[in-house]
């Protein structure tokens, strides 16, 4: 599992546009002695920092997965999970879409998240929706995109706020996508405060680079009129 989720690693920087992106991205921090990096570094704190752990609607929340070797949860996946049942058992959704795929041959983390939920106490029948064929976080909200639209979940979903609900360090990454892609959403964190431990960090700082290069590169490609590298975000 570690080696296939590498090779998709691999792939997307590889990617033309992506390594003209990092490159613009790259020469904005360089050129600002780091004052743009550490701009985007203050929002994803800010944002980890204050994300509520209760949604205001909770209609239809979007849980994001993780990787799960051999199928087994992490402390951030069994937080996500905890949180989308304690959800379930406060609001009721019309929907909850687990999103997440795998490699070939091994349970996607919808799936384990779908388990995990039940072992919570989630009924069998709740509306519980798979999306198992992404495997990143803009992947996810494709396909949840594309899922919504159809009639078979809900006709008027896409127009609907979405909840999504994940780690606190990750939600400013998800909540950059989700604009970008047009969606309608509000936070919810899996856990109930923010962690101080080095390893959070450690991700925060992950995180702010990753924004950072998402962010300037579709600035960029607006700018330029680069109608392939919006494409790739929208």
């Amino acid at each position: 599992m570690a080696k296939t989720r590498f090779l998709h690693r691999l792939r997307t920087l590889a990617d033309r546009d992506a390594l003209h992106t990092l490159a613009v991205a790259l020469s904005a921090c360089l050129l600002s002695l780091g004052l743009v990096y550490m701009g985007y570094l203050v929002h994803v704190l800010r944002v980890a920092r204050t994300a509520p752990c209760v949604p205001v609607r909770g209609e239809c929340v979007l849980v994001f997965g993780k990787h799960s070797p051999h199928g087994r949860l992490d402390a951030d996946f069994r937080a996500r999970v905890s949180r989308a049942a304690a959800v379930w058992g406060s609001h009721t959704p019309r929907h909850v879409l687990l999103l997440g795929g795998g490699p070939a041959g091994a349970p996607t983390e919808a799936a384990i998240a779908r388990d995990a939920l039940h072992a919570l106490g989630v009924p069998v029948e709740a509306p519980l929706v798979l999306e198992d064929a992404s495997r990143d976080t803009l992947q996810n909200l494709r396909n949840a995109r594309s899922l919504l639209a159809l009639a078979a979940v809900d006709p008027a979903a896409s127009s609907r706020q979405v909840t999504l609900l994940s780690s606190r360090y990750h939600l400013a990454r998800c909540a950059l996508f989700a604009r970008g892609l047009g969606l309608h959403w509000e936070l919810c964190a899996a856990e109930p405060a923010l962690s101080w431990h080095p390893g959070t960090w450690w991700r925060l700082a992950g995180e702010a680079a990753y924004v950072c290069w998402l962010d300037i590169g579709s600035r960029w490609a607006r700018l330029i009129g680069h109608e392939r590298m919006l494409a790739r975000i929208g």
